[in-house]
């Protein structure tokens, strides 16, 4: 029977797998889109970003939600790490932000690295949350 936490969750991962997920496959495609054509990447990040942002933007109300719903731990290591996971998660968005405006092949490569790492570290600190 799906509950309303089942939901919840699923929604989550679900936004974290576009989030997260599509950017490891844009960077891996990223070689083959040149081979294709100097527009081509920047097309296809185009079409990535209009469904990474709303998968963006739902992780994190998908993440406040589950927040409220585990009040009761919201004390001693699980807020630091919580904490932790709110750092991460600015910095990917803001270095998405970055990337996506950057002017040089220089900031983007740097803003796009940063993004990853950020975006995979936010992953590996929500498993942390939810262990």
């Amino acid at each position: 029977m799906l509950s309303l936490e089942t939901f919840r969750l699923f929604i989550h991962v679900l936004a974290a797998t576009v989030w997260v997920g599509g950017q490891i496959t844009l960077a891996a495609l990223v070689p083959a889109l040149r081979a294709a054509g100097a527009e081509v990447p920047k097309a296809a990040a185009n079409a990535f970003n209009r469904i990474a942002w709303p998968a963006f933007f739902v992780l994190i109300a998908t993440g406040v939600w589950n927040v409220i719903a585990d009040h009761n731990q919201n004390h001693g290591s699980w807020a630091a790490v919580l904490g932790v996971k709110y750092v991460l998660v600015l910095a990917s968005g803001g270095t998405a932000y970055a990337h996506a405006h950057a002017k040089t092949k220089k900031q983007m490569a740097i803003f796009g690295a940063l993004t990853g790492l950020t975006a995979l570290g936010a992953l590996f600190v929500g498993m942390m949350l939810a262990a």
